[in-house]
């Protein structure tokens, strides 16, 4: 289906590209405007398409703005057949283009689990297990549901049930509750299952989860397919993401982080990047083997993030390659123990990394706020985890195979249209007998 998708994305925007030339050439100068028009509006419509955040919103207005030059040039010059036919073509292709990159892996089937058990916190995202009655439909599923109470310790909650006979695990909360679930069931070797009913999701989303079928996810230890990812650990804590060192972190600390986030960020950044910074020295080793000191921002995470504004910024293609991913972002003036001057951005992966400090280091892990006593000690603990994903999700990351750039999804679309495309960047292997 994506073959023939893409094959026909191929097709209708060549034939809307020649018809718009051969209208610019018979129609000059209103042909050549129009022409101008559709071409910006095909570039920037894609480009925002691709990317996120504020890079989204620019791409879009501007589409929209010469949409609507080729709408006026349309009507001022008397609406014709060909013209309308331009702009339909234009926005077929792109739809058809964008339908394409929507990824789906099919997963190796995996055992469904006799006794399995959902635990869930009635209080994340906004109360959406109430909502979705998530322990009602993983009772018609064969699913124990356990609440998560004020008071309780999930991690007793999920070894009593395993001592009881729990043979499948699946957590509906945020991510750091997926952690302590997802941690106890690599221990154990049971299959286990994320269910997106937290506030972001974003394990979920790196997973291949569809983070807007909250129920459907259940579905996972009914019939579901089944990969094995990575988990990574600081100090001996598991964490499913990342953990943030630095201006993050010293803002998860604040109070008032939840109800403001974003002002609270803003507020914390003269006290780690102004004059002094941070209080907290901290020290760690770039891939270079040189030592380097602070960074406003130490972001250590479970594989590697993939950056830039193109879709997919921000999460991991991949939770499967045995590596820890590590961001440090600082001051360009900043040096280094050998004298030499520090980027302002470094970025690489290695198994462990290692940051020392004088005092304990406030740390947001998962989006949880603590502090851990130096040094810390990061590993990635690979291949770990068997997840099960219900067969309808994605299966995989939406960055696990989205190119970057327009040229780069023109010849991805025609590798995909001659049945040559990209596969996505996961290794899936099956549970041994």
């Amino acid at each position: 289906m994506r073959r023939l998708t893409a094959i026909f994305a191929l097709v209708v925007a060549a034939a809307t590209l020649a018809l718009a030339i051969a209208v610019a050439i018979n129609q000059f100068p209103r042909g050549l405007a129009l022409l101008g028009c559709v071409l910006i509006a095909s570039a920037s419509a894609w480009y925002g398409l691709r990317r996120r955040g504020i890079a989204r919103v620019i791409g879009v207005i501007v589409a929209g703005i010469a949409l609507v030059g080729a709408v006026a040039l349309i009507v001022v010059g008397g609406a014709r057949f060909v013209d309308l036919l331009i702009v339909a073509g234009l926005l077929v292709s792109l739809a058809a283009a964008s339908a394409a990159f929507t990824i789906h892996v099919d997963l190796p089937s995996a055992t469904a689990p006799r006794q399995p058990v959902l635990f869930f916190n009635p209080r994340s995202g906004g109360g959406k297990a109430e909502r979705f009655q998530l322990a009602n439909e993983a009772r018609e599923r064969g699913i124990e549901p356990i609440e998560l109470k004020p008071g309780d310790d999930l991690e007793v909650l999920v070894r009593g049930a395993v001592e009881r006979g729990a043979d499948g695990l699946a957590m509906a909360g945020g991510d750091g509750s997926q952690a302590i679930v997802a941690k106890v069931a690599a221990e154990r070797g049971l299959p286990y299952a994320c269910v997106p009913a937290g506030t972001r999701n974003h394990f979920a989303l790196d997973l291949g989860v569809d983070r807007d079928d909250v129920v459907g996810a259940l579905d996972a230890f009914v019939d579901g397919g089944e990969r094995r990812v990575d988990l990574a650990e600081v100090n001996g804590r598991v964490f499913v993401n990342n953990v943030a060192l630095g201006l993050y972190a010293e803002a998860v600390q604040r109070a008032g982080y939840r109800d403001a986030k974003i002002r609270t960020v803003l507020d914390t950044v003269p006290d780690v990047m102004g004059p002094g910074g941070s209080d907290i020295d901290m020290r760690w080793t770039g891939p270079g083997g040189h030592e380097h000191h602070a960074g406003a921002v130490v972001l250590v995470s479970n594989n590697q993030y993939r950056l830039g504004h193109a879709v997919g910024s921000g999460t991991r293609p991949r939770i499967d390659d045995g590596l820890l991913g590590i961001i440090v972002v600082g001051a360009p003036s900043g040096r280094g123990q050998n004298g030499s001057s520090q980027r302002p951005l470094r970025a690489w992966s290695a198994p462990t990394f290692e940051v020392d400090a004088d005092q304990p280091v406030p740390a947001g892990i998962d989006g949880e706020a603590l502090v851990l006593d130096a040094p810390l000690h990061f590993r990635i603990r690979p291949g770990v985890l068997w997840v099960h994903i219900a067969r309808k999700h994605p299966g995989a990351s939406p960055s696990a195979i989205a190119p970057e750039g327009m040229w780069a999804s023109i010849v991805e679309l025609a590798h995909i249209a001659f049945g040559h495309q990209q596969k996505p960047a996961s290794s899936i292997s099956e549970r041994p007998e």
